[in-house]
């Protein structure tokens, strides 16, 4: 996965209610599908690279 590097960051949006909570729950949504997909990338990195491994493994 590439790397980002955030320097600023502005957001703005006009909700009814708390902005507070309706950033807070808009955030968390989309953070946790961000986390689902790297750690799903980083599983399969590591499935990629022991399979690349067990080749070398038996050849000893």
């Amino acid at each position: 996965m590439a790397s980002v590097t955030i320097h600023n960051l502005e957001v703005r949006f006009q909700v009814d209610g708390d902005d507070h909570a309706v950033f807070r729950q808009l955030f968390e949504r989309h953070i946790q599908a961000w986390m689902r997909a790297y750690e799903q990338q980083c599983r399969q990195s590591e499935r990629s690279r022991h399979e690349r491994a067990l080749g070398d493994r038996e050849a000893r």
